[in-house]
């Protein structure tokens, strides 16, 4: 039996999760033990995946996150369970970039963080996504 292009594109919506499925009740934070306080996490996850939003097709990219911990960093096996719900999530990158940082930032408070978002080509084109924080009583920065 052969599934007409109608039909595959309804079966590829009807598995796809919204934005909202997302939650970040999975990431935990642990007690950073750096004194200094100066030392930059960088945590690269080279097989990030979410669907379309329109199409339902993957999106295959590379999501890294670097940020100077204040008080509390994040526990890995939490954060690769936490970017496994994108897998299902239809997202835009400039959507997911943003959600990312806002969770983390909520659960860790650092004193500055980006989170850098980059998808393989599709079409031809290539996208990266980059966002910001920077905790605004941030005195202590080196």
């Amino acid at each position: 039996m052969t599934m007409s292009m109608k039909s595959i594109t309804d079966y590829l919506i009807s598995i796809r999760q919204s934005e909202a499925f997302i939650s970040p009740d999975v990431l935990e934070a642990i007690a950073y033990q750096n004194q200094e306080k100066n030392t930059w996490v960088e945590i690269s996850n080279p097989e990030f995946t979410s669907l379309c939003p329109r199409t339902g097709l993957p999106d295959f990219g590379t999501i890294t996150i670097r940020y100077l911990p204040d008080q509390r960093i994040v526990e890995l096996k939490s954060l690769k369970y936490y970017l496994l719900q994108y897998r299902n999530t239809g997202i835009y990158y400039e959507v997911l970039t943003q959600q990312i940082l806002n969770h983390l930032v909520k659960v860790l408070e650092p004193f500055e963080m980006i989170v850098e978002a980059s998808f393989n080509s599709r079409g031809g084109l290539s996208s990266k996504v980059t966002s910001t924080y920077k905790k605004e009583d941030n005195h202590h920065v080196p």
